[in-house]
């Protein structure tokens, strides 16, 4: 159960054969995670990890269901890529690559959303449903040993962020229904509020964790979401960066996007913010548990499918 993936869902590998690709590739199958085809131009006949290889995603899926790509290419090439994917009638795309030219960026998410696509990313560690399937490096290649099946939704703009989360949540006796790393940068294809509006109607998540930072206009995003009454699951928010507000303006840590170009864009006044709407704010990522359990009057968490 949870989010954009299921034990189902068939999988490409845009860019298999660099190093990145094949070691989480190797990492997937071994989860369960159906992959089906790798893709790079040029290498066509080969194979990773028993995989063959195509020259063009649209001889990869000839005779082959395919409902996700997850793409490892250069910054630069990822423009192409990703509207190849598209064009092939793709509808699931995980784009790993960082410092992805922002004008390129614009342009794949506008077409994307045009043609229905969920584009996860850029500059995104990838996401996974556990005991289910991931995509993309989440978890490393033992993710079993961080990421506990159970109800509980997370949405990450830091991809180590959310393998915290999942293990304060396994310490507090939670699991996880679904986890994304949502992508660091300034513009991402799917919106922190667009992976709350999916959670809300998943019949296997009970509440939702958020991790935001300084910059972008995500969390305003969630507040007017959860204010205006589109969500009524308990979203709990752990919001990183005060430090940064020691700075002088313009000053950015961590990620591309965390820039506090106005005083609404620090992290103090995003955690003021999502309160205000009813979001509640965790200090520290041990208080989440018990923040859960009190937003659920108590009840103790099961795993997905008890």
């Amino acid at each position: 159960m949870g989010i954009l993936i299921d034990a189902d869902t068939r999988v490409i590998v845009q860019g298999i054969t660099g190093a990145q690709a094949r070691f989480d590739t190797e990492s997937c199958l071994n989860y369960g995670t159906k992959v089906v085809a790798g893709v790079t131009p040029g290498r066509g006949g080969e194979t990773v990890h028993g995989i063959p290889v195509f020259d063009t995603v649209q001889r990869a899926m000839q005779g082959r269901r395919v409902d996700a790509s997850v793409i490892y290419v250069p910054a630069g090439m990822v423009r192409q890529a990703v509207l190849e994917a598209i064009e092939a009638g793709i509808k699931l795309l995980v784009v790993t690559a960082e410092y992805v030219p922002i004008h390129d960026v614009i342009e794949i998410v506008g077409i994307a959303r045009k043609n229905g696509v969920r584009l996860v990313g850029c500059n995104t560690n990838g996401l996974i449903s556990p005991g289910v399937g991931k995509l993309g490096g989440a978890g490393g290649p033992h993710p079993e040993q961080i990421y506990t099946p159970g109800r509980i939704g997370v949405v990450s703009r830091s991809g180590g962020m959310m393998a915290e989360i999942a293990l304060a949540l396994s310490a507090g006796g939670m699991g996880v229904s679904s986890s994304i790393a949502m992508g660091g940068d300034l513009i991402t294809g799917l919106t922190m509020s667009d992976y709350l509006a999916l959670f809300e109607e998943d019949d296997g998540t009970e509440a939702v964790v958020l991790f935001g930072e300084p910059g972008t206009d995500n969390e305003t995003g969630v507040a007017a979401l959860v204010a205006g009454g589109g969500i009524r699951k308990p979203v709990i928010a752990l919001i990183a960066g005060e430090f940064q507000e020691n700075y002088p303006a313009g000053v950015s840590f961590g990620h591309a996007a965390a820039m506090i170009t106005d005083n609404n864009k620090s992290a103090t006044a995003k955690r003021r913010m999502l309160a205000d709407a009813g979001v509640r704010v965790a200090a520290a990522l041990d208080d989440i548990p018990e923040m859960i359990r009190g937003a659920l009057g108590g009840r103790s968490q099961t795993p997905c499918g008890v």
